[in-house]
């Protein structure tokens, strides 16, 4: 089990298009990172993606629904299929 503390980050507001409508959205600099890094993987903007998630989000924020957007999507990297698809192999640290 790995233990690990996150270091205090301040949130970041940015503005993100959700269907074309402009909207702030405060995260974590790592969430932001995150998005970013899904972004390019996925060949898409942060507005589109923001946009896909807000539509399939329930009555929670969107800053919530963004969270946990990004949690199930690296879950789903984490299984031993989505290990072997990104090329992982041992046991790597899990924050640099």
């Amino acid at each position: 089990m790995f233990a690990y503390r996150m270091p205090h980050e301040q949130l970041h507001s940015r503005n993100v298009r959700v269907a074309g409508h402009r909207t702030s959205v405060r995260l974590e600099p790592a969430m932001w990172e995150a998005l970013r890094r899904i972004c390019e993987r996925e060949r898409t903007t942060i507005h589109d993606l923001v946009t896909v998630i807000a539509a399939r989000q329930p009555a929670s924020s969107l800053t919530a629904a963004i969270r946990v957007y990004l949690l199930v999507y690296f879950q789903a990297a984490a299984t031993d299929d989505g290990h072997r698809r990104a090329g992982h192999g041992g046991l790597a640290a899990p924050l640099q």
